[in-house]
């Protein structure tokens, strides 16, 4: 079930209002209940692998916290080789099937390997990080294993960010379902907020990403027949569509869970104020960076055995995590680059250390964060190339030609020649521009305060008149039509 559809507009008030009015002892029941049917709106039959798991994880889970010495360990791998292996199967199997043909092919051998026709499973990364955070803390020690099935199975299952995160940890989930039954449901600053932070998530989804949909399509899409400046402008609208469509569907997940008084992490915080690289990921996708850094990097030494083994660990973890959001080779080569511009900044920060003309490179305030912030997002945005492109090649010229053809950016005919070449008028430049200004707007003034709660000190008239302009733009200029989230396909 889409977050934008008609289907979520009668799903959501009809869950919400049971959420108040049944007893607190079934609160979860509901939850779940309703979480299985927000997931079977996809493809039913798949809920049984999330049933599947689930009942691995909750098992896996009890075992090690009664378990002593290696047995522990055992049933800590176990539970991670099933839900690696149900990941592996379902979105990994073709990829390296192919994988291994290619090779084959350029070797001059013949091979033909048996492929799956399977469809896969919506948003199942997500949901088997989830699981797999809860079997590592209960097996480190930081969270007691749940023996309430049905609670566990909600915390893997929770419908607000079932599909498309934030990737919870035990640690905040789980306390609130418990919750359910010693405190008040019901809050009246928890369901404003929430109800304002779904709004506001729906103008970024329907009205920012979606209408920069059609130009980004077109251009990925037949990358050959179009000129720089129309890559150009494909990637940086891209940028922006990329970070208003998941996004917006964090804020409409906390949102939702915000109304039912349950607090879901922060997943965005203005990535594209970021003054450096490593600042862009503190910002972006947090539950995701934090979960490869506490699982993946941390293990893998950390930055605690030399520089040499930092910059390693750091490649190998965003190369995992390019591969996690997509069987592709585009995913690897976008993680690759962005774990050798990490290394690069380390790099330069201790030059800038040494020697004090290198200082201004890795400033991150007064004049130069401003310049910072430019830099940052240019770079982001070489990266994004490979993330939406369609093949590594594709990636590779579409940057290639931006470069090659760099003064054209700067010339007004070409500027329009582009225009037209992506069907593109003066209103729907006009009308892109104030869009994305909105969106860069909130995130300025969200640097200092919480615009969303900010509203609260505005008059009466005022919010509504807020309220109303929101609602009118995503009535009046939302594009809808069943548009998926970016993220529902990793």
């Amino acid at each position: 079930m889409l977050f934008n559809s008609l289907e979520f507009l009668l799903f959501f008030p009809l869950v919400t209002a049971l959420f108040f009015v049944v007893p607190a002892r079934a609160v979860w029941l509901l939850l779940l209940v309703a979480s299985c049917a927000f997931y079977m709106a996809f493809i039913p039959v798949y809920v049984l692998i999330l049933l599947f798991t689930i009942l691995v994880d909750y098992t896996a889970g009890l075992l090690i916290e009664r378990s002593t010495g290696p047995r522990r360990k055992t049933w800590l791998v176990a539970s991670i080789v099933t839900n690696v292996g149900v990941l592996a199967v379902f979105k990994y199997y073709n990829f390296f099937v192919h994988s291994l043909e290619d090779a084959a092919h350029g070797l001059g051998m013949s091979a033909t390997l048996p492929a799956l026709t399977w469809i896969l499973p919506i948003g199942l990364s997500f949901h088997t990080f989830q699981a797999m955070s809860y079997t590592l803390e209960v097996y480190r020690g930081n969270q007691k294993a749940e023996h309430h099935l049905g609670i566990y199975a909600l915390y893997v299952m929770f419908y607000p960010q079932l599909v498309a995160g934030p990737i919870e940890r035990p640690q905040n989930l789980l306390p609130q379902f418990r919750a359910f039954q010693l405190s008040p449901r019901w809050n009246d600053a928890n369901v404003v907020y929430g109800l304002r932070l779904m709004l506001w998530g729906l103008f970024k989804k329907c009205v920012v990403a979606d209408r920069l949909s059609p130009v980004v399509d077109r251009v990925y899409g037949q990358p050959e027949a179009f000129g720089s400046v129309a890559h150009a402008l494909a990637t940086v609208f891209f940028a922006f569509q990329i970070y208003a469509d998941f996004s917006g569907y964090s804020d409409i997940a906390l949102g939702a869970a915000r109304v039912m008084n349950i607090k879901l992490m922060t997943n965005f915080r203005q990535p594209y104020l970021a003054v450096s690289v490593s600042d862009f990921w503190r910002r972006w996708h947090v539950s995701l960076s934090t979960w490869f850094k506490d699982y993946v990097y941390v293990p893998l030494g950390g930055s605690r055995h030399g520089m040499a083994r930092t910059n390693l660990n750091l490649l190998l973890t965003f190369m995992v995590s390019g591969l996690w959001h997509g069987a592709n080779w585009t995913f690897v080569v976008w993680g690759a680059l962005n774990g050798m511009l990490l290394v690069l900044e380390n790099g330069l920060r201790r030059a800038a250390s040494r020697w004090s003309a290198l200082t201004w490179l890795v400033a991150e305030s007064g004049v130069w964060a401003q310049v910072a912030r430019v830099r940052t997002f240019a770079l982001v945005c070489c990266t994004w190339v490979f993330f939406r492109a369609e093949t590594v090649q594709d990636g590779f010229f579409i940057l290639g030609s931006v470069v090659a053809h760099a003064p054209d950016l700067f010339s007004v005919h070409a500027i329009r020649e582009a225009l037209v070449s992506v069907q593109m008028s003066r209103h729907d430049v006009a009308l892109i521009f104030a869009l994305v200004g909105c969106t860069m707007l909130y995130d300025i003034i969200a640097e200092r305060s919480d615009p969303v709660m900010s509203v609260e000190g505005l008059p009466r008239w005022a919010r509504w008149c807020a309220y109303y302009a929101v609602a009118g733009a995503v009535t009046f200029l939302g594009v809808f039509g069943g548009q998926q989230f970016i993220y529902f396909q990793f």
